[in-house]
């Protein structure tokens, strides 16, 4: 019984004890008074003990029955809870998974659809067999796969060898005792490796670490910024991890507590210091005084109880955690993916609009204020781009979003800076015969291009220009599109698209009023 309730069921029997002799007292005088009937007063005494023994009785039973019920529905209740947690999380990695399949089937890309249906196949399996997945990762010949040996009971990998060894993820099962769920550990090349070999394991020992409901990250001595910050970055997208230092047996006792409070230290804030775990996967064999060889045997006691602690009392979140974190980054893959092609066709709208207008403004020159208006960002633009983001707009929506944007080209003195470095542009180039209506065509197709990727960036974030509003967002491609590599591939263009067929139609034109003046002089 815990002390708690005994302390109550003391202080309880102490008082009751209390009243019961105050009640006697009063009831004996009573009694006295009432000695001249005593069927009465004996009545009167039984009744006093029944009602004493019924307060005992009901306050035990209520410390010893029903508080301990309480108790034990309470705990139920917890376990039920605990128990829908992973459900629900199930639950929510299925919807993922449903949401990333309506997605997938956005993308014209097929070799990426197909692999994006295949994660999500893959994700779907581990959901349904429900196995706790873990990774020992590390950088190569820390002593991963002599810790999967230890940890298996039996020699499952190569040890004692070079870096690179372990070529591709091997995967062993394991049954631990109290857990219904397998335990299945990867051992996965080691990073950090030269060469492009070394590169593509290490690329691959990375994507079986994201995919780990608890990942072992393996050491031999203090963390280095190479190893830090993988490991970090694993830990910020949500893995469950267990530091450990491997090969104390090359340690004294004292040297093997500093590296582990500097361990500790590094890694406070996203790693427990409980979770830095200290082993001697394969210790190194000793030559005693007497000749013979002493090997000593693996110290990973204190990995085997931490893992085994946390598998029993995280084990069904872990895996639950592990899945629904899979499927988020598989829908944050599938939408980058979307964004992509959306933007690629959203370019491709923009391009093409930038040189209608060039070549309409070209044609027929128009005044400095009504080149920004009607060339510059044009309503037709917006609606096309609008809808390649799934926004319908209508022809009046565009406009006003048009118009709204020119005012804040031409506040921003950016038609006047265009102006100006196309000039610049154009005239250092040898192969132009530059008229006034050539700079303004070319000038109109630059801010047309400006309005239309400033209107992607506000379909991109779901029709919002952000907190700097649409002010900074029409800066910000300004600046981006005035790079000097830009200006140079974009004037060449201008002079292909523009320019050359402004003075082909002028020397057409010149042409035909010679071959005119002749036939006049003629006749």
């Amino acid at each position: 019984m815990p002390l708690s309730r005994i302390v109550t069921l003391i202080v309880g029997l102490i008082v009751i004890l209390g009243l019961a002799l105050w009640l006697i007292d009063s009831l004996s005088r009573l009694y006295w008074q009432l000695s001249y009937s005593p069927l009465l007063g004996n009545l009167l005494l039984l009744l006093l003990i029944v009602l004493i023994g019924a307060l005992v009785a009901a306050f035990v039973y209520y410390v010893l029955v029903i508080q301990a019920g309480e108790k034990r529905s309470r705990r139920q209740r917890n376990r039920v809870t605990s128990a829908q947690i992973p459900a629900a999380k199930s639950d929510a990695a299925s919807t993922t998974l449903q949401a990333v399949r309506q997605q997938v089937g956005q993308i014209q890309d097929e070799v990426a659809r197909q692999a994006l249906l295949s994660k999500s196949r893959e994700i779907e399996v581990n959901l349904a067999r429900g196995e706790i997945q873990v990774v020992v990762f590390g950088t190569g010949s820390a002593g991963k796969t002599s810790l999967v040996n230890a940890v298996m009971g039996r020699m499952v990998g190569q040890v004692d060898a070079p870096m690179g060894t372990t070529q591709v993820g091997e995967t062993y099962c394991l049954r631990l005792k109290g857990l219904e769920r397998k335990i299945l550990i990867t051992d996965t090349p080691g990073i950090l490796e030269a060469g492009v070999a070394g590169t593509e394991r290490e690329q691959m020992a990375r994507e079986l670490a994201t995919s780990a409901d608890l990942l072992l990250f393996v050491v031999d001595n203090d963390l280095r910024r190479s190893e830090y910050e993988p490991l970090r970055g694993l830990a910020e997208i949500g893995k469950r991890s267990l530091l450990i230092l491997n090969k104390t047996d090359l340690y004294t006792d004292e040297d093997k507590e500093v590296i582990l409070a500097r361990l500790r230290q590094r890694v406070r804030g996203f790693i427990a210091a409980s979770d830095v775990v200290a082993i001697a996967a394969n210790p190194q064999s000793a030559q005693l005084e007497t000749g013979e060889t002493f090997l000593p045997e693996a110290d990973i006691v204190p990995l085997l109880r931490r893992m085994a602690a946390i598998l029993r009392a995280e084990g069904e979140d872990l895996v639950a955690d592990n899945i629904l974190l899979q499927s988020l980054r598989l829908g944050e893959e599938a939408r980058k993916l979307i964004d992509s092609q959306r933007r690629r066709q959203a370019d491709k709208i923009v391009e093409r609009f930038q040189w209608i207008g060039a070549g309409v403004v070209s044609v027929t020159p128009l005044p400095f204020v009504d080149l920004l208006a009607t060339a510059a960002v044009n309503a037709q633009m917006v609606v096309e781009i609008g809808r390649v983001y799934g926004c319908e707009l209508n022809m009046e929506r565009g406009r006003e979003l048009a118009l709204s944007l020119a005012k804040t080209i031409a506040s921003l003195g950016i038609v006047k800076g265009a102006i100006e470095l196309l000039s610049t542009a154009l005239q250092t180039n040898p192969a132009t015969f530059i008229v006034g209506r050539a700079v303004q065509g070319v000038t109109a197709a630059y801010l047309t291009r400006i309005a239309g990727k400033s209107f992607i960036e506000y379909f991109r974030h779901d029709q919002d220009w952000g907190d700097g509003g649409m002010t900074e967002v029409v800066q910000r491609q300004f600046q981006m599109n005035r790079r000097d590599e830009f200006i140079k591939a974009f004037v060449q263009e201008a002079i292909a698209k523009v320019v050359k067929p402004l003075t082909d139609r002028s020397e057409a034109i010149e042409e035909a009023g010679e071959q005119g003046a002749e036939g006049r002089g003629r006749d």
